[in-house]
């Protein structure tokens, strides 16, 4: 089947990029970073392709939704190159991140599920380093360290140099609590308390994750329909 979609009809690189929305040099830049195979040259020295090289675009154009278009072109360029074993680890390689984010999703959404138990009414008022870290269950040190780590931002009282603990750090203090009762490195902390403060607080939050976890859906489907092109190509005699 291979050898029939390579030596059956020929196509110009203008018949290739019509067909996918794209341009002729967006074909020859393809050609040249390994994405398609290299294409068969007329005795003018002009490119010629099959529908092999248009099962090998349908197969990229598919895989980049789910893998993003680095990794679709060295899944690609692993192929054309014979490399087929390495080809499957990229594609490991996106589910593994993708099940890692998972992970964080979940227990982003576990920590704000447990952020304040049933029937506790979280205290409105200013606290300072000693009860909070009481209130916690952990060492006033233990609150500096994620100071200096930049997850909670306390202000000093002018007259006492104190820290005082607003409404918004002792959020974010009972969020780094949680993450890191679920294993979580102070590095990967940090990011996901910028969220919480850029959404403006937890209600908004709780948005921004149904819409992160429809995003993870999309990119799981986008993997599927990734594999399913890949593997057309690989039949096709890719």
């Amino acid at each position: 089947m291979g050898r029939n979609l390579k030596s059956s009809e020929r196509l110009r690189p203008v018949d290739l990029a019509r067909g996918h929305g794209l341009s002729t040099q967006a074909i020859r830049n393809y050609e040249e970073v390994g994405i398609l195979p290299a294409a068969d040259r007329t005795p003018h020295g002009y490119r010629t392709y099959t529908p092999l090289h248009a099962r090998a675009l349908d197969a990229f154009l598919a895989l980049v939704p789910g893998h993003g278009h680095q990794a679709a072109t060295a899944i690609m360029r692993a192929v054309n190159e014979g490399a087929v074993d390495e080809a499957f680890r990229l594609i490991d390689e996106s589910h593994a991140q993708l099940l890692d984010d998972r992970r964080t999703l979940g227990a982003v959404e576990n920590a704000l599920r447990d952020l304040v138990p049933a029937g506790e009414v979280p205290a409105s008022g200013d606290t300072f380093i000693g009860p909070l870290a009481e209130q916690l269950g952990i060492r006033p040190a233990t609150l500096r360290a994620w100071e200096r780590a930049g997850l909670v931002q306390p202000r000093r009282d002018p007259l006492t140099g104190y820290r005082v603990y607003d409404a918004a750090a002792v959020r974010d203090a009972r969020l780094t609590h949680q993450l890191r009762r679920g294993g979580y490195l102070l590095e990967q902390i940090a990011p996901l308390l910028t969220q919480v403060r850029s959404a403006g607080g937890l209600e908004p939050l709780e948005t921004a994750l149904r819409t992160w976890r429809d995003r993870l859906s999309s990119r799981g489907r986008s993997l599927l329909t990734g594999a399913a092109g890949l593997e057309a190509y690989l039949r096709a005699g890719g």
